[in-house]
Formats: structure tokens, C-alpha cells, sequence
């Protein structure tokens, strides 16, 4: 532990420093302010030594396993009965929304040759929940070892290689879902200005089906009003609960070739990861029993500041000069893949809304 206490305690203030200046400034979300943070961390000269040095193993850990926890404390955000309000057909235009926006994804950042698992951590990224999914994607896709030396070496690296395969996609997720902050609205200003105007539910949707992190949907909904945040909020959740499904199927993938290409000097990855199982039982935790409002703000607040933690080590992991190498592909990666969904959102808008 006192290994780690250097990175976490940089993780933990720059998510301070984020919080103050999402006070200062309220529409830079926090949780883009604390990954903007980690970045200029990473860019500044004297810092390199102590990032990839003394910093980096509480770096790691705040990138992975404060980033897991905060994904199961998400799930008490959602309540079964908030979603089934939407109706049978609304769930299900979601679910394909989510589908085919991972599946447009990936087959975009396959085509322009994003190297790796960035392909796949991408299109989780932009389908279901942003940063959150882009992590909890990456802990399903990790292979075992195959063999004992490998496994040791890959045991005391991983926190590490973990941060930097994520960071590529956390950056354009994050990125995109801060356009959102400001084109919707001002899209939907437009819109009404062409004499076409939008319903504050229909904009909701629409925000709720296509933005990425729930901090980014809330700073862009809210916006348009209550009404729109509403909407927003329940399409938003009902794509988090995919999360679930997703991990489990790549999980499975994962353990279906490893065993394939006889990887078997190492763990295999879960079915469903134990932090998923955490985030099913809040979910149902929520469903189930009457959990009091200041609960679950008080649990909110605990949640953002470790996705704030994570994002700052997430983002002293990213190497710009290794980013702009590719960055050209990735950054039209992410162009085509925003495009992509905020379609689709429009047609989830469509049967929620109208």
C-alpha cells in the first residue's frame, strides 16, 4: 500500500483540483475536468520521471480499480421501475441503439486500423456509458498469461498496461461527449429557429440515447430543463444496464479464444466480472428497497470523486506524442462514430417521445 500512496494522492488531489473547477466554470463536468487535469500532467517535462516512476503504481490503481468501484456504486442510480416506464418498445429501441452503435463502432475503428483492443473498448465507450464502460470492457478483454514467468511479470503490469490501452479511447469519449455539452443545445436552438422545434422530452431522449458519460448527459440535458433531464436520465440509465450483458458476452469471447490458442497458464477473465456482480446487486438493491434520497447522494458523491480519481491517472497515462502518431485515424474514429449514434439517437428519440 505505500507503494501506491504517491499516485493515489496525486489521483485524489487533481480530482479535488477538477471539482473546484467544475465550481468555478459548472459546465465543464467534473469527471471532464479531472481526465483534462491527468493530460497536463502527462504533457509537462519534470513530471515524465515521476509518472512513469514513484507515481505510476498508484496511478495504476486508481485508473483500474477506483475506476471498478465506481462503476458498481452506479448502480444504484438505477431503478427497474424508472425503466420500465419507457415501455417495452422504448427498452427495446435502446437496446438495439446500443447494439448497433457498438457493433457501427467497432467496425469503423477496425476499418481505420485502431490498434489493439482500441477498437473494441471504443465502441463500449460510445454505445453504453463512456469512461465507465470503456474500463469495465478492458478488465473483460484482458487474456491470461501463458506461462508462470509470464504470469508473474503480467501480474505486476497490468494495472499499468490496462491504463494505457484505455487512454486513446477515454480521450476521444471524452472528448465528444463534451462537443455534446455544446452542439445539442445549440442544435436544438436552431432547430426551433428553423420552425422545426423539438419537445423537451423528444431533446431529452435524444440527449439520454446518444451522450456518453451520465455527468455529460446531465450538463447537456438540463439545458433544455426538468423535463428534459427527466427523459434524458432514464434513456441514459437504461443504456448503463447493458453494461451488464455486454461485459459478460465479451467475457465470454475473451475465455472462448484464449482457450482456442491454448492460454491457459493464467486466470481466465470471469463470466461477469465481480465488479459487474456489485453493480447488478445496487441495481437491484434500488429496484427492491426503499433507499433514502440522501443515500443515494451521498453515495453519487463518493462515486464521482473515484471516477474523478481514475480519470486523473487514466489521463497521466496518455502519451500525446504516442496519440497524435494515430491520432489522425483515431480522432476520425470517433468522428464517424459520434455521427453514427447521434443518429440512431434520433430514432430512439422518435419511440420514446413521441
Amino acid at each position: 500500500m505505500r507503494g501506491l500512496a504517491p499516485g493515489l494522492a496525486l489521483a485524489l488531489a487533481g480530482a479535488g483540483a477538477a471539482w473546484l473547477v467544475h465550481l468555478a466554470v459548472p459546465v465543464i463536468p467534473w469527471l471532464t475536468a479531472a481526465f483534462v487535469i491527468g493530460v497536463v500532467l502527462a504533457c509537462l517535462p519534470p513530471m515524465r520521471p515521476a509518472l512513469d516512476g514513484v507515481l505510476r503504481p498508484g496511478l495504476a490503481f486508481s485508473a483500474r480499480s477506483l475506476l471498478r468501484l465506481g462503476i458498481v456504486l452506479l448502480g444504484l442510480d438505477l431503478a427497474l421501475a424508472d425503466i420500465a416506464s419507457l415501455g417495452w418498445w422504448g427498452v427495446l429501441a435502446i437496446a438495439a441503439l446500443v447494439g448497433l452503435a457498438f457493433a457501427a463502432t467497432y467496425g469503423i475503428a477496425r476499418a481505420l486500423r485502431l490498434p489493439g483492443d482500441e477498437p473494441v473498448l471504443l465502441a463500449a465507450g460510445f454505445s453504453i456509458c463512456g469512461v465507465s464502460a470503456v474500463g469495465a470492457m478492458a478488465a473483460a478483454r484482458r487474456r491470461p498469461a501463458t506461462s508462470a514467468s509470464a504470469s508473474a511479470s503480467a501480474s505486476s503490469s497490468s494495472s499499468s498496461s490496462e491504463m494505457q490501452e484505455t487512454a486513446t479511447p477515454t480521450a476521444l469519449v471524452t472528448l465528444f461527449g463534451t462537443l455534446a455539452i455544446v452542439v445539442l443545445p445549440a442544435f436544438l436552438a436552431l432547430a426551433d429557429a428553423a420552425g422545426w422545434p423539438m419537445s423537451d422530452a423528444f431533446f431529452g431522449a435524444w440527449v439520454g440515447a446518444s451522450v456518453h458519460d451520465v455527468g455529460q448527459v446531465v450538463a447537456t440535458a438540463q439545458t433544455a430543463g426538468a423535463a428534459a433531464l427527466g427523459a434524458a436520465v432514464v434513456v441514459k440509465l437504461t443504456r448503463v444496464l447493458m453494461l451488464a450483458p455486454m461485459v459478460a458476452i465479451a467475457s465470454l469471447r475473451t475465455r472462448r479464444a484464449a482457450r482456442a490458442a491454448g492460454e491457459t497458464g493464467g486466470t481466465l477473465p470471469p463470466v461477469v466480472p465481480l465488479f459487474i456482480v456489485g453493480f447488478v446487486v445496487l441495481v437491484l438493491v434500488r429496484s427492491l428497497l426503499p433507499v433514502p434520497d440522501a443515500v443515494v447522494d451521498a453515495v453519487d458523491l463518493v462515486r464521482n470523486v473515484l471516477l474523478a480519481a481514475a480519470l486523473v491517472g487514466i489521463g497521466a497515462g496518455l502519451r500525446l506524442e504516442k496519440l497524435v502518431r494515430s491520432g489522425g485515424r483515431a480522432l476520425v474514429a470517433g468522428v464517424l462514430a459520434w455521427l453514427v449514434i447521434l443518429a440512431l439517437g434520433l430514432g430512439v428519440a422518435a419511440v420514446v417521445a413521441l
